[in-house]
């Protein structure tokens, strides 16, 4: 069965409304990718099979190399495991107590590595409130002691 263009337009704008369900902002472009498809085919509608899951592999995947090229340059590049002289020295308030072995909340101004709010371990015990510095980054936990 060779797929006309309304097929790929459904496809397209099922895709669409799925990426409201996702929290990723990923499926759109393979949406997208559907709908140029669909254009192509009402433009050419002898294309085949193949070339029609070309040109939409080929779409999808370029619309996902520039979202992340061009619209959210660095996002790829920002791991908790990478980012430690971004994050070492940094400031922040405890919002949860934190001893030796139990872990705590840090709140920082401004967002560090996507969030204001991390889970942290320290040394010693540290009443919340207090303000302290990040000496490192073990794990997914952010490793603080007071300044």
């Amino acid at each position: 069965m060779q797929p006309e263009w309304w097929h790929w337009a459904v496809l397209g704008i099922g895709l669409i409304i799925a990426e409201l369900a996702v929290p990723a902002f990923f499926v759109i472009w393979f949406g997208l990718g559907a709908v140029l498809v669909s254009l192509m085919l009402l433009a050419a509608p002898a294309l085949s099979l193949t070339v029609q899951l070309l040109a939409w592999t080929f779409a999808s995947v370029a619309m996902v190399a520039l979202w992340f090229r061009i619209f959210k340059p660095g996002a790829h590049k920002t791991r908790i495991g990478m980012a430690d002289a971004h994050v070492i020295g940094e400031a922040g308030i405890l919002v949860r107590a934190v001893a030796p072995f139990e872990k705590g909340q840090v709140r920082f101004q401004k967002p560090l590595l996507g969030s204001e709010v991390w889970a942290c371990i320290a040394d010693e015990a540290i009443i919340a409130g207090e303000r302290v510095k990040v000496l490192g980054v073990e794990g997914s936990f952010l490793k603080v002691g007071k300044p």
